[in-house]
């Protein structure tokens, strides 16, 4: 598998990229140069406007007179942290209520599949936003709200390889041969899953940034003074003609970190997928 993911040059690109912005997320307290909520009081030119990039402030000021560089290194924390775990707690929701309704199926299968049909009639940004702003904003409340919006893609997709498996001649066989369903669904099921359950992983890790960026954005997500791109660029907004640094820096490290784990996702998914094997 490694070695079919190795030679997709595009998913070791984004590998590559997700790998260095890890590092510098969490060597961030000895790469950045200032504390990111410190303000300077010559951060801002004697106009109120903040200071374009230089060999002091390498990405610029923002503006209340911060370093938009060392603010960029702490957001990558907060963007990888949620997005790990908010997408991490997605997928388990998702894969064990997906593997429940294809296993058991009858009236437990089709209550969960109804429930999953009723969270994919809202539009998942107005939901995440409706229960960000019933709920108290933090990070803990933005992993929450994304991962109750976001699991329902993973367990229809899970709940689609389940019930194809389970009707499988290996499936029967275990049964005639006096398996439990324990047994079965530990051994002969779960499996066949992982696969799936890794490549919408690493694909919903991307969906889960952008949603948190947007959530910031709107101000319904990560909360000052704690630093996140999307709430750099809601407060750099209003200075975009006169410094467009603030917004294309935060926004092109959301565009770059969302791209590498897609395409890590694809090269995952066709590393593992066993018809492209032997394929040139």
């Amino acid at each position: 598998m490694w070695a079919r993911f190795a030679r997709d040059r595009a998913a070791s690109v984004g590998l590559a990229i997700i790998i260095l912005f890890t590092v510098a997320a969490a060597a961030a307290h000895w790469i950045a140069p200032y504390d990111p909520t410190e303000q300077f009081f010559d951060g801002l030119t004697l106009e109120g406007a903040p200071l374009p990039p230089s060999s002091r402030f390498w990405f610029g000021s923002d503006t209340n007179g911060r370093d938009q560089f060392s603010r960029l290194l702490y957001g990558a924390q907060t963007s990888l942290l949620i997005g790990v775990l908010a997408n991490g707690l997605a997928v388990a929701v998702g894969t064990l209520l997906g593997v429940t309704a294809g296993f058991l199926r009858g009236l437990t299968g089709a209550a969960i599949m109804r429930l999953t049909d009723l969270m994919m009639a809202f539009p998942p940004l107005l939901l995440a936003i409706a229960l960000a702003a019933i709920l108290k904003p933090g990070i803990g409340i933005v992993i929450v709200v994304i991962a109750l919006v976001n699991w329902v893609q993973i367990a229809r997709v899970i709940y689609a390889e389940t019930t194809g498996l389970v009707n499988r001649e290996y499936i029967e066989a275990a049964r005639a041969m006096g398996a439990g369903p324990w047994r079965i669904l530990w051994r002969h099921l779960l499996p066949h899953l992982v696969p799936t359950v890794i490549v919408y992983a690493t694909l919903g890790i991307a969906t889960t940034v952008l949603l948190e960026a947007m959530l910031s954005f709107l101000g319904r997500g990560v909360q000052p003074p704690t630093p996140a791109w999307g709430m750099m660029i809601f407060e750099s907004q209003s200075y975009f003609l006169n410094a467009p640094w603030l917004v294309f820096v935060p926004g092109a490290a959301i565009l770059i970190l969302a791209l590498a784990f897609n395409l890590v996702g694809d090269g995952l998914r066709d590393a593992l997928d066993p018809t492209q094997r032997g394929r040139t």
